[in-house]
């Protein structure tokens, strides 16, 4: 492999400002919805006394579970000694940190008290879950940090290794950690899975890898930089394992509750009878965001195609904010069991009472708070790539796996 360039992002002035000012809009659209939500109170919101953790909470899942995915392309080159995918780690590393701090800020500010955020800090309750991730959180950042400076210092070279090793073993816990704040909670009959936290760090992979492409793509198309079709194949089959292991894990998750009778009423519902719910994770969750997905993927084709390979990702990210719904939302509207096998005993709640599902919309501030938070994590991406060196000047195969080409060569000329 040749030396890789790295250099600042050179599109012109005028249409990177004009980015910089749409981004800057929907943050500050964000800001004014948290003021409105804050001041009027959650009575404004779609949430309720049993559905608790609205729209805010699915886009901000999605970029904390997407930011540990963003980070695997970097721990591919680095410990699993990938070379083709080392000029591709300063991008995922800064990918991970924006999109942690994205999330982040959406959970601040959709905590109705986000001043008390201090007690949490300050307050450990280590026999809940919420509170190994706050330390989970911020360690990651700090780590991914120390490894964007082993990629881009020399002196920080021999470091590279034992970092990356690092902080792969911590974004698994981390994502691990996220996915178990839902299975542990033991009260909820969606929930309570151990499956869970496992099937959140396959999640992870697919919809960070799939925000990854599309950052990439857009960096190096805005200014003409190549992308080579050897690099392009290994992110497509590379997004495509992901989303079928995906697909594995949804399959896997819902058999085992079916085998369990009491999540049969559940799983009824949510299969079959949950009305919206249904659609969402039907349409949204499995026709969305895995079946077509894979069937571009795999198209001998369309996989050929980058547009084509774009779509692929849009759709798995759009089937991502899909399942972050079904899961978060959709587990909540279903009543609460309160004593298993006595249907009479019920709360004001709806609690108890099989089939009545909370009813639950989104309302506009809920759905602007979010995408300002998406709209944050673009823009540290957007000023990481032009301040900083963040992207390899070339991707072309030429560049970046030269030896691959050899071989391919020697071996089809080789005599038979």
């Amino acid at each position: 492999m040749k030396r890789i360039v790295y250099r600042e992002w050179r599109i012109p002035p005028q249409r990177y400002w004009s980015l910089i000012g749409y981004l800057a809009a929907l943050i500050g659209i964000g800001a004014l919805s948290f003021g409105y939500m804050e001041h009027e109170g959650h009575w404004v919101t779609g949430m309720s006394n049993s559905v608790v953790w609205g729209m805010p909470h699915v886009f901000a899942v999605f970029l904390i579970v997407s930011a540990s995915g963003a980070l695997n392309i970097a721990s591919i080159g680095t410990v699993f000694k990938k070379p083709i995918y080392k000029p591709l780690g300063r991008l995922s590393g800064l990918l991970a940190v924006a999109l942690l701090v994205g999330g982040l800020l959406i959970l601040v500010t959709d905590l109705g008290r986000p001043e008390r955020l201090i007690v949490a800090m300050t307050h450990y309750n280590f026999s809940s879950i919420f509170a190994w991730n706050i330390y989970l959180y911020t360690g990651f950042m700090a780590i991914v940090i120390a490894y964007l400076w082993s990629m881009a210092d020399r002196q920080g070279a021999p470091f590279n290794y034992p970092i990356g090793v690092f902080a792969l073993i911590w974004r698994l816990a981390l994502t691990t950690g996220t996915g178990s704040i839902f299975g542990f909670l033991v009260a909820r009959q969606a929930y309570d899975a151990a499956i869970l936290g496992p099937m959140f760090v396959a999640l992870s992979l697919a919809y960070g890898l799939a925000v990854f492409m599309l950052v990439l793509f857009f960096c190096f198309e805005e200014e003409g930089r190549s992308i080579g079709p050897r690099v392009l194949r290994r992110l497509r089959n590379l997004l495509a394992l992901f989303v079928a292991v995906v697909l594995y894990f949804v399959l896997i998750y819902h058999l085992t509750n079916l085998y369990m009778a009491k999540k049969d009423a559940f799983e009824h519902w949510l299969l079959l009878g949950g009305g919206f719910y249904t659609f969402v994770f039907w349409v949204g969750w499995i026709l969305v965001g895995n079946l077509v997905p894979l069937w571009i993927l795999y198209h001998p084709a369309l996989s050929e195609q980058r547009n084509w390979i774009i779509a692929a990702c849009t759709l798995v990210i759009l089937g991502g904010l899909a399942a972050m719904y079904v899961i978060i939302i959709g587990s909540q509207a279903f009543p609460l069991a309160m004593f298993p096998g006595h249907t009479i005993l019920e709360s004001g709640f709806n609690d108890g009472v099989q089939g009545a599902a909370a009813s639950y919309w989104p309302s506009i501030p809920e759905v602007l708070l979010g995408i300002g938070g998406v709209a944050l994590s673009l823009l540290i991406i957007l000023v990481g790539v032009r301040v900083l060196q963040f992207l390899p000047e070339s991707l072309a195969d030429e560049v970046v796996a030269p030896d691959e080409e050899q071989l391919a060569e020697a071996v089809a000329v080789k005599p038979a």
